[in-house]
């Protein structure tokens, strides 16, 4: 479990194809202990090798398949966030690292001091983003402002931009999207009670 609240930008070392996919991260985490949970932009990867100044993950092809993992290469920046520990302060909200799916940036503007993104989410989610409600997009928690069709916007502010993967973002860039928990549950006892 996570919060949302990222604590270092890394990036991608090395991609490997094995019978599946290793990804080797470079990373500023001090300590890694093998078998732990690390946020890599939003998606829960498990460390299973690590050395000075980096970890590496294995990855699922049904990982790879639905979140942006798939697109990644050496260089490529990632937010990374420790999970949470228990009596550990929540400053963004619930976020599990099962990414949902892909959203695509559609337009990104000045607005004051913070900046407006909006973006496509696809239709079977659109339900599931409420304005004023939380979301995780590559892993940072973000409050959706509004919502319109298969689209919807947050502001991010200087201090979130500068320390995300978001001070590089721009229309036509895909990132990876999980919907907040409570929805998510909520739609599932809406559908079992309408199955029965």
């Amino acid at each position: 479990m996570f919060t949302g609240i990222i604590t270092e930008v890394g990036a991608v070392r090395a991609v490997e194809k094995r019978g599946g996919t290793r990804i080797v991260f470079d990373s500023g985490f001090a300590t890694m202990t093998l078998g732990a949970s690390i946020a890599c932009s939003g998606v829960c990867l498990t460390v299973v090798d690590q050395g000075c100044g980096w970890f590496a993950a294995d990855v699922s092809a049904e990982t790879m398949s639905r979140t942006t993992l798939g697109q990644w290469k050496p260089g490529t920046k990632v937010n990374f966030e420790r999970p949470l520990s228990v009596g550990g302060e929540i400053g963004g909200h619930f976020v599990a690292g099962h990414v949902d799916a892909i959203a695509k940036i559609v337009d990104c503007a000045g607005e004051g001091d913070s900046e407006r993104f909006v973006f496509e989410a696809p239709i079977p989610l659109m339900p599931l983003i409420a304005p004023k409600g939380s979301i995780a997009l590559d892993g940072v928690s973000l409050t959706v402002n509004e919502v319109a069709g298969t689209r919807f916007g947050v502001n991010i502010i200087p201090f979130t931009k500068r320390n995300t993967t978001f001070v590089a973002a721009e229309a036509g860039d895909f990132v990876n999207l999980e919907v907040d928990l409570l929805a998510r549950y909520v739609e599932r006892l809406v559908q079992w009670r309408s199955e029965s």
